[in-house]
C-alpha cells in the first residue's frame, strides 16, 4: 500500500510496513534523502512536516541552497497526432495547450 503527502510543495511517497505496524515515508523529487514514520497518520503527517521543516532549517544553517522539487516547466516529446489532439481539445474548451495540459494532469494526478 503507498501513497503521498504534500507540504510546502515537497512531495513524499508514503508505505505502510505491516510488520511493524508504522507508516514510512520520504521526500521524493530531491537529492537528498530525507525519511521519516509514524504509527498512525496524525503522527505520519506531523513527521513529514518536521522532515521538511528541518531540511529547510538544515539546509539554511549550512548555507546551501534546498533541492527544490520541480520547476513548473515540463516538456513532452508525443506523436503528432497527439500533439494535433491536444491542440483540438484545448481550443475547443477556450484554454491554451498549458493550461489544458495543466488541469488534464491535475486531475490525472489527483490534485
Amino acid at each position: 500500500m503507498s501513497s503521498s503527502l504534500n507540504y510546502k510543495g515537497y512531495f513524499a511517497k508514503v508505505e505502510f510496513d505491516a510488520e511493524d505496524r508504522i507508516f514510512t515515508g520520504r521526500i521524493i523529487g530531491i537529492r537528498d534523502v530525507v525519511g521519516f514514520h509514524g504509527e498512525s497518520v496524525a503522527e505520519l503527517e506531523a513527521a513529514f512536516h518536521e522532515a521538511v521543516d528541518n531540511y529547510l532549517a538544515a539546509c539554511k544553517e549550512l548555507g546551501q541552497v534546498p533541492c527544490k522539487p520541480y520547476s513548473g516547466n515540463l516538456m513532452l516529446r508525443i506523436p503528432a497526432e497527439i500533439h494535433a489532439a491536444v491542440a483540438a481539445a484545448a481550443e475547443a474548451s477556450g484554454k491554451s495547450i498549458n493550461q489544458w495540459a495543466a488541469a488534464v494532469l491535475a486531475k490525472a494526478a489527483h490534485v
